[in-house]
């Protein structure tokens, strides 16, 4: 039974389970130990250098690459039941079934060189048996103007945009985001969170790979930070590594023109301070707090 929405979009169901998750390959262990809950509507990323076990993760979520130990459900279902070719023809519809709930866009979908956006969405969508419709899926995307372009016309951010029009031409309870918006340009880049926004806002659950921290902190409920194969933490962009109680650093400008900086727990107090010291306002004022990108880098160097 479904239950009610809470704050941020989430419910209380968990659309991806997984305990004690482990992968090596030979000697070298991707991922050990891993415990993690995705809830239904969200937007989560996953957060880690290279080599932290995070694609390993991903594709074993996918129901793409097999594990070695631990549980995992996603959307009800063990992806590793989806794998391999022989099973009865009952677990073959259930397969198809929880293949087409679950949408996938990589870092690159294909090459259509020669057929129009039109022509490859139409194509994806006889791949489902109850397909979205393809016009209004390509308008979704805003390639609506480029209908009947062929795809090698359209730029990196229109090709990004097809990509996730494929993703979600199966109306997709759950999509898989790999570094969506790699090589776009700030505009582009804007832009396509303002889609990633709007499918959140219809309901659809989020697992975003992503090398942008700000990436993560426009977009994420919450994030989960990976490091040696191991969910280091998973909290809110603005409290991960106990953000909030971090110390916020003061600048201000001297009249002799030289900068100075305090951190302080009370910046507030120490404004008021300042400004009663300067008679009103304070020259070059700054107040900052880390960034997720701050904290990020703290953490996995701590690893």
């Amino acid at each position: 039974m479904l239950v009610g929405r809470t704050l941020g979009g989430m419910s209380d169901e968990v659309a991806i389970r997984v305990r004690g998750l482990r992968k090596a390959y030979g000697d070298n262990v991707a991922v050990a130990g891993l415990d993690l809950d995705v809830h239904r509507g969200e937007v989560f990323a996953l957060l880690g250098p290279n080599g932290a076990g995070k694609s390993t993760t991903v594709e074993i979520l996918e129901g793409y690459r097999r594990r070695d130990a631990g549980e995992v459900q996603v959307l009800g279902i063990d992806p590793e039941s989806v794998l391999g070719t022989r099973r009865a023809r009952s677990s073959e519809g259930l397969a198809a079934d929880w293949r087409s709930r679950v949408g996938i866009v990589l870092q690159g979908t294909g090459e259509f060189d020669e057929l129009t956006v039109a022509e490859v969405v139409s194509h994806f969508a006889g791949f489902y048996p109850s397909g979205d419709d393809p016009d209004k899926v390509i308008e979704r995307v805003g390639l609506a103007g480029k209908a009947r372009a062929r795809t090698h016309t359209l730029s990196g951010g229109q090709k990004r945009r097809l990509d996730v029009a494929l993703g979600i031409i199966g109306r997709p309870a759950l999509l898989f985001l790999d570094e969506p918006t790699t090589g776009f340009d700030p505009e582009a880049r804007r832009e396509f969170w303002e889609l990633i926004r709007d499918l959140s806002a219809a309901g659809t659950t989020i697992v975003l790979t992503t090398h942008y921290l700000d990436e993560a902190e426009a977009l994420a409920d919450r994030v989960g930070v990976i490091a040696g194969g191991r969910l280091i933490e998973v909290a809110a962009p603005d409290s991960l590594g106990r953000r909030r109680e971090a110390l916020a650093t003061v600048s201000w400008r001297t009249p002799d023109g030289q900068v100075e900086s305090a951190e302080s727990a009370t910046p507030t107090a120490l404004v008021t301070e300042l400004a009663a010291r300067f008679g009103g306002e304070v020259p070059g004022l700054t107040v900052t707090r880390p960034t997720l990108e701050d904290i990020y880098l703290r953490m996995i160097g701590q690893r």
